[in-house]
C-alpha cells in the first residue's frame, strides 16, 4: 500500500508542472504585446538593437506621428462603426435564430441548424470570388445613385453583410447550446404572466444568455476589428477603409517604419483590451457554463 506522502508528492508535482505550463503559455501571449509597446517607444535605429522592454529614452511622440500621418481618425471611426453594426446585428439575429431552433417547434429546424454548422467550415477568403460576383450583381460594389453619401453607405452595407453572415454560424451554435439548458419552467412562468413568444425571448431568455452573448461579442469584435482582406476586395475608397488600412501607411516598398507601425498597432489593440476587460467576467462565466460546449 502506497503511503499518503506519495500522493502528496504526486499532487505537488502535478500542480507545479501545471503552473509552469500556464506561466509559459501566458508569457507567450503577453511578451509579444510588451515587445510591440516597447518598440513603439524606440527609434528606427534602436528598434532591433535595444532589446529592453522599457527604452532608456522613450519616444512618446511616435503615437502622435502615427495617429496624424496614418490618418487614424477616419479609419478609427470606420472600424468603430463597422464593429458596432456587425456585432449588434449578429447578436440580435443569432439570439432570435438560436432561440427559435432550440425552444420553438419549427419543421426542419435541425436541418437548418446543421446547415449553419456546415457553414462554419468555410472561411470568408474561401468564397471571395463568389462573394465578389454576388455583391457586384447586387450593386454593392460600384453604386451610382448620384449622391456620394448614399453610394458610400451602400458600399459600407456591402462590406458589413458578409461579416454579419460569417458570425451567424458560431453565434447560433453557442446560443442554441445555452438555450437548450434553459429550464422549461421559466417559459411556463412567462406564459402565466401573459408573455408572448417574443416576450419570453426578450424578457427571460435573452437576459439569461448574457455570458454566451459576451463570448459572441468578443469573438465578432476581434474578427471585424482585425479584418483587412475583405475591405480591400469590397471597398474602393480610402475614406471607407477600416483601421487596419492605416497600418499599411508605414510599410513602404524598401523600408518599414517599425516604431510608427508598432505605435499604430498599439493604438488598434487598446479598444480590444478595454472591451475584454469590461466583458471578462461574463466571458469566463460563459465558457465555464458550457457556452462553447457541444
Amino acid at each position: 500500500m502506497q503511503k499518503p506522502a506519495y500522493y502528496k508528492a504526486k499532487q505537488f508535482l502535478l500542480t507545479y508542472l501545471t503552473h509552469i505550463l500556464l506561466i509559459i503559455v501566458s508569457a507567450s501571449c503577453i511578451l509579444p504585446l510588451l515587445w510591440m509597446f516597447a518598440s513603439s517607444l524606440k527609434t528606427q535605429a534602436t528598434v532591433f538593437t535595444d532589446m529592453s522592454l522599457w527604452p532608456a529614452n522613450p519616444h512618446w511622440e511616435n503615437f502622435y506621428i502615427a495617429w496624424t500621418r496614418g490618418g487614424f481618425g477616419k479609419y478609427f471611426f470606420n472600424s468603430l462603426f463597422y464593429t458596432i453594426v456587425v456585432v449588434v446585428s449578429v447578436v440580435f439575429v443569432t439570439s432570435m435564430a438560436a432561440y427559435g431552433i432550440s425552444r420553438l417547434k419549427i419543421p426542419g429546424k435541425n436541418i437548418i441548424f446543421f446547415v449553419f454548422l456546415a457553414a462554419m467550415m468555410i472561411p470568408i477568403p474561401g468564397v471571395f470570388v463568389a462573394l465578389y460576383v454576388l455583391l457586384n450583381k447586387l450593386g454593392f460594389l460600384n453604386p451610382n445613385t448620384g449622391f456620394s453619401f448614399l453610394d458610400n453607405m451602400i458600399m459600407r452595407i456591402g462590406y458589413m453583410l458578409p461579416l454579419i453572415n460569417s458570425g451567424l454560424s458560431l453565434g447560433i451554435y453557442i446560443l442554441k447550446t445555452f438555450f437548450d439548458k434553459m429550464p422549461g419552467d421559466l417559459e411556463d412562468s412567462g406564459r402565466i404572466d401573459g408573455c408572448s413568444k417574443f416576450g419570453i425571448y426578450w424578457h427571460i431568455a435573452l437576459p439569461l444568455a448574457k455570458p454566451a452573448i459576451a463570448v459572441i461579442v468578443i469573438f465578432n469584435t476581434l474578427t471585424v476589428w482585425n479584418e483587412y482582406l475583405l475591405a480591400m476586395l469590397v471597398l474602393t475608397g480610402k475614406s471607407l477603409m477600416p483601421l487596419t488600412r492605416a497600418l499599411m501607411v508605414f510599410r513602404g516598398t524598401h523600408i518599414t517604419e517599425y516604431p510608427l507601425l508598432m505605435s499604430g498597432m498599439s493604438i488598434t489593440v487598446i479598444p480590444i483590451i478595454i472591451i475584454y476587460l469590461f466583458l471578462q467576467k461574463h466571458i469566463i462565466a460563459g465558457i465555464t457554463a458550457g457556452a462553447v460546449k457541444g
